[in-house]
């Protein structure tokens, strides 16, 4: 089957959408830089390194999972899926969903790095070449036009796999559960990877790896704003910290300044004190019930869960909540 052509949902992020919200980040109290900039070119690649770093249990964990149990969620989802996907990766999981889906209606992956997503499908479409994919270059925090596959489509199932969801943090993770809901329609589903709260000594590692590729990858933003922006982060002056905050249940990341300092970027000058911390992205980790709560107040209930031995992960599969009144469905579907 040939390759459908990368579509554009919306604008391509631009060096003036950059620009602004640096500033508006900047402007925050305390300084704020959204994460979704971390994967230029180099940050992909760089974060491809931190997925094979003996400390970072995540990936290894949850292919695991899906190895062990990927007939058994193929089974769940039924035949004829349309597969939805935020964020394409590296294409691993994916595959192996995919390769034990019966006749897939299409897939459909949503991804903001064009070159990511060009090349994540292209070593898909050669593993399963009769499979039919429709790629999207978009922001998947976004609505996504529906797709119509060539084949008969009896349910449509959002994959985000890779506990992403933990970068959306209270609201913004029910916001985003919402949009899945609308998307999923009235008999489709989520397929969520969650990373589960366990001992946070095991979890700082995680971010914090002894190769200290993690360190370049949160580094790696600044290189990005020097370039695209013409900044003047000194990267010397700066170091990545990840902390588990406990009560929050998130690990928390900045680069903190290591001296005072003033930053010109996006035609604003930004001061630093010396020991000041710049946040950067947040991973949030659950407990079953944390997460059941927050599918609920989405509108979503956990049909069903798979974990490995230890519990360091599991992956849900979320329909809607067929409790949920009317009048509160239709506003979850309008947060589109």
């Amino acid at each position: 089957m040939p390759l459908c052509p990368i579509r554009l949902d919306g604008p391509r992020p631009n060096s003036d959408e950059l620009a602004n919200d640096v500033r508006l980040g900047l402007g925050r109290r305390p300084k704020h830089l959204p994460s979704k900039y971390f994967y230029d070119a180099r940050g992909s690649h760089l974060f491809e390194q931190i997925c094979v770093q003996p400390e970072y249990y995540l990936t290894r964990t949850e292919l695991a999972i899906m190895r062990d149990y990927a007939g058994a969620i193929a089974a769940v989802l039924g035949p004829e899926v349309l597969l939805l996907e935020y964020g394409s990766g590296t294409g691993i999981k994916t595959r192996l969903l995919l390769e034990h889906l019966q006749r897939p209606a299409a897939y459909m992956p949503v991804e903001l790095a064009h070159d990511a997503l060009s090349a994540s499908v292209a070593h898909l479409h050669a593993a399963l070449p009769e499979l039919e994919i429709l790629p999207v270059c978009a922001d998947f925090t976004q609505p996504v036009s529906p797709v119509q596959p060539r084949g008969r489509r009896r349910r449509t199932v959002v994959y985000f796999p890779g506990s992403t969801i933990g970068n959306f943090d209270g609201a913004d993770g029910v916001a985003l559960l919402r949009k899945m809901r609308a998307e999923m329609g009235p008999n489709g589903g989520a397929l969520i990877g969650i990373d589960l709260k366990k001992d946070p000594a095991v979890i700082e590692a995680a971010y914090n790896d002894a190769a200290g590729i993690t360190a370049q990858f949160t580094l790696n933003l600044l290189m990005r704003l020097n370039r695209e922006l013409g900044a003047d982060f000194d990267l010397a002056a700066f170091r990545h910290r990840a902390i588990y905050n406990r009560i929050a249940g998130c690990i928390e990341t900045h680069l903190i300044s290591v001296r005072k300092q003033d930053v010109h970027v996006a035609g604003i000058t930004a001061h630093f004190a010396a020991g000041e911390a710049m946040l950067v992205e947040l991973s949030c980790k659950y407990a079953l019930e944390d997460f059941a709560r927050l599918a609920a107040e989405a509108g979503l209930r956990v049909a069903q869960v798979w974990t490995d031995a230890e519990r360091l992960f599991c992956v849900q599969y979320l329909v809607r909540d067929a409790g949920v009144a009317q009048a509160g469905a239709q506003g979850c579907d309008g947060a589109r």
